[in-house]
């Protein structure tokens, strides 16, 4: 499918794919990156967060990832309606101390005509896991293609 056809309004296929891409774009890590898949004037709520712009977006993104150590993401599409999405996802991560997480949410993602992202509102909570009790262990970057998503691992 060509990236043209990812522009609102969505069929099953182009929402798929288009939160698989927005899934291997922020395992990228790099906000420079990632900010580009929004609009020059996106509104966001990211936890206590409510950034405004791609340059807040990056510095949000910035410190997220200064923190969030080792970082692998998940998304699955939830379901979907002309140039609107919801996603949930799970990341694990650790802190700087060694400590590890999971990371549970549900994102509402709204889209300009363009296929931009205008506004992303996030919903998120962390849970305390032992590394042992990990279950995304791919090299850092794109998941592959055939590392079960979240429904696989019962997520």
């Amino acid at each position: 499918m060509q990236s043209n056809t990812l522009i609102p309004p969505f069929s099953e296929e182009s929402a798929l794919l288009k939160v698989r891409m927005a899934e291997d774009l922020w395992n990228t890590r790099d906000p420079e990156r990632v900010v580009q898949a929004y609009t020059q004037d996106t509104v966001w709520r990211n936890r206590t967060e409510f950034p405004v712009g791609r340059e807040a977006i990056k510095a949000c993104l910035e410190r997220k990832w200064v923190r969030e150590l080792d970082y692998r993401l998940i998304k699955e599409l939830w379901g979907f309606r002309d140039h609107r999405m919801a996603v949930r996802f799970a990341y694990e991560w650790h802190d700087d101390s060694g400590h590890w997480y999971r990371s549970y949410g549900n994102e509402l993602w709204e889209f300009n005509e363009m296929g931009l992202m205008q506004r992303r509102f996030a919903s998120i909570n962390d849970l305390p896991i032992r590394e042992s009790e990990r279950q995304y262990h791919w090299p850092l970057g794109r998941r592959p293609d055939d590392h079960p998503g979240l429904s696989e691992l019962g997520l």
